[in-house]
């Protein structure tokens, strides 16, 4: 639509030049240069205001547009400028906390390797009293079958010796004499009243 409004202008300004052309040819030179110096002014004129008329009626809206873009643009750009200082700021606020928790989370592991620490320690110490009570009631065990062994053996060392010197002592005419004794014993009617 815009380019079927170019035709007629265009024609306006070019009709003139084409009979200015031919009324040229039929008249005398010195008044057709005259008459072609005033229609080139005219063309000029037409032109220019056809220019003129068309850069008003289309530059106003488009550079109107095109100002309400940039603005539209600055104002987004200020928009990010202040969302990215934001970011910044917080960014550079959880770099400060950041360095706080770093510190705070070092003491807490310190302070949870000394805790770790006593604790082992004071297993450590329970440990080595179960064991030492636990040595201590093997060795008293031991100690106890110990004595119960050797009074077993002095038991029968006593024994042995006592069958020994026995029988260094009876001799085969004591063994008799005490056989014959024995004998009596049992036949002794005040010794059965007794046992009976």
């Amino acid at each position: 639509m815009k380019r079927l409004s170019w035709i007629p202008l265009l024609l306006l300004t070019l009709g003139p030049v084409v009979f200015a052309q031919e009324a040229g040819e039929k008249k005398e030179r010195g008044f057709a240069e005259e008459h072609e110096l005033a229609l080139k002014w005219a063309n000029f004129a037409l032109l220019a205001g056809g220019l003129g008329y068309l850069i008003g009626k289309n530059a106003g809206p488009f550079f109107a547009a095109r100002t309400r873009k940039i603005r539209e643009q600055m104002i987004l750009a200020e928009e990010a400028r202040q969302s990215a200082e934001k970011r910044a700021g917080e960014v550079d606020r959880r770099l400060a906390n950041l360095e706080k928790e770093i510190a705070s989370l070092r003491s807490e592991s310190q302070k949870e390797a000394e805790s770790e620490t006593q604790r082992m320690k004071q297993q450590t110490v329970a440990d080595i009293a179960k064991v030492r009570a636990h040595a201590e009631q093997e060795i008293a065990a031991a100690g106890k079958a110990a004595r119960l062994e050797l009074k077993r053996y002095s038991a029968q060392l006593a024994l042995g010796l006592a069958e020994q010197k026995l029988r260094s002592r009876v001799t085969p005419p004591t063994q008799e004499s005490l056989v014959r004794g024995f004998v009596r014993d049992l036949d002794d009617p005040s010794l059965k009243a007794q046992a009976g």
